[in-house]
């Protein structure tokens, strides 16, 4: 998987759901906002991810300039795992629908997350800076060139940035008391006083649905803070490992405490399948469909998004 902190980068935040496709498909322009992504419960694409990425592929070769397939087939590379594809294939999607803010975003994300050394590469900030410049509401975009500032050490900047992103986010939206946490940690370690300028956030947008088109498991998740990053490349692998485990483990113990958050258990979910952990990926899926049967049909479409087995 390459850098064992790019497993921190991806349970880091592991609360921060649905920012970039829930958010935009709500409140993006109509000519910005993603397409809505392929249910396995529809006839767009196959619930098998490898059959998924292969009828993308078969898409996209058959018709180049479908800016749609390129996206999703970026999207499909990066649940996988395969960023560096990701990469290519958001670069296509770029290039045919120069306008669309989350296309950019998506690259920026997906060239962060294939990045072997540096946590910010120029093509990823130079990705952000455009989503930004076509839509300054995009909170992906905007979570990370905050993350930039933060790497600069921009410390206070970035929280700035941050704050006015957390005012932006929707009520009780999955990923706000992660993004709290991140400007507390920061501002801790920093030595700057947040708690005032966090009481005196006041969130102005109405929290959106979770409907079609806005999966959980499909979601993008933001990067990790600087300290994040740094403390995962100074551990060794044992130590690594445990740090992601325990970030994890976190989350269960949330959830034993609030079995009714569907969302929490996708994400738990999601989890263990990027740690290759199937069989405790199964286990949630069974857990989050017997304390919430009402919602059972959903846990099942993300869980096969997901490719959790038995499913």
């Amino acid at each position: 998987m390459g850098w064992n902190w790019r497993r921190v980068v991806l349970m880091g935040a592991v609360g921060i759901a649905a920012l970039s496709i829930g958010y935009n498909l709500t409140h993006a322009p109509e000519e910005t906002k993603a397409p809505v992504l392929p249910s396995p419960l529809t006839n767009e694409g196959p619930s098998d991810p490898e059959a998924a990425i292969r009828a993308l592929q078969d898409r996209v070769g058959a018709n180049p300039n479908d800016a749609e397939g390129w996206q999703r087939l970026g999207w499909a590379y990066f649940e996988s795992g395969r960023h560096a594809d990701a990469v290519r294939a958001y670069r296509h999607a770029t290039k045919l629908a120069p306008g669309n803010a989350t296309f950019w975003s998506s690259l920026g994300e997906a060239a962060v997350m294939a990045s072997e050394r540096d946590p910010m590469p120029k093509e990823a900030a130079d990705a952000f800076d455009k989503a930004i410049s076509l839509d300054p509401k995009d909170p992906r975009a905007r979570y990370f060139l905050a993350v930039r500032k933060d790497l600069a050490k921009d410390h206070d900047g970035a929280i700035r940035d941050w704050l006015a992103l957390l005012g932006d986010t929707p009520p009780g939206a999955p990923w706000e008391a992660d993004l709290r946490r991140t400007i507390e940690q920061v501002g801790k370690i920093n030595g700057i006083n947040v708690a005032e300028r966090l009481a005196a956030v006041k969130p102005t947008a109405p929290h959106p649905p979770m409907g079609a088109g806005m999966s959980v498991a499909a979601a993008a998740i933001p990067g990790p803070s600087r300290e994040q990053m740094q403390a995962a490349a100074q551990l060794p692998k044992g130590q690594q490992d445990a740090m992601v485990e325990g970030m994890v483990a976190s989350l269960e113990a949330r959830l034993k405490a609030n079995p009714g958050n569907v969302d929490g258990w996708i994400m738990l979910m999601r989890s263990r399948m990027t740690l290759g952990e199937t069989g405790k990926a199964t286990a949630a899926y069974a857990q989050a469909r017997s304390a919430n049967p009402a919602q059972a049909g959903r846990i099942r479409d993300e869980a096969r998004i997901l490719g959790v087995p038995g499913v």
